[in-house]
Formats: C-alpha cells, structure tokens, sequence
C-alpha cells in the first residue's frame, strides 16, 4: 500500500514566506541589489545569514533595521 504524500494545512503558518532572497530583499527596501551586496560587504546593511548559496533575509530582521535606521537619523536632528 502505498504512503499518501505529506500536505500541509492551507492555514499553516509557512516559516518560509518570512524569508526573502536578495532580489525580494532589495524590492523591500527599494533600494538596488547591488547596494545590499555592498552594504553586506561592509556589514553594515540588514542582518542577512546564507543557505547554501544564497544570501536570504527574514523580514522581521528587515523592518527592525528600517526602525533602527529611522531612529537613528531622528536623534542627530
């Protein structure tokens, strides 16, 4: 007999849909992806860690950053 495949519920939660590629990334933030490679380079840019061969982010990570950033230019004003 043989085994029925593994489906997951329609209103699981999907850890997956939390992470973004470097493209989805730099749509986020509006910003190029090139930009990130450089910030990333620098280590300056959004927390970011790989998975084999590709740079992912989780979107959490993304908006505490964008808030980091945001408050940040507000104290030296």
């Amino acid at each position: 007999m043989p085994e029925e495949p593994l489906v997951m519920p329609k209103n699981a939660p999907d850890s997956t849909s939390d992470l973004l590629t470097l493209t989805e990334a730099a749509a986020f933030l509006r910003a190029p992806v090139a930009t990130l490679r450089y910030w990333r380079h620098l280590g300056i840019g959004p927390d970011g860690f790989r998975l084999g061969r590709r740079v992912l982010y989780r979107r959490q990570d993304l908006d505490r950053w964008v808030t980091e950033q945001r408050e940040a230019q507000s104290t030296r004003r």
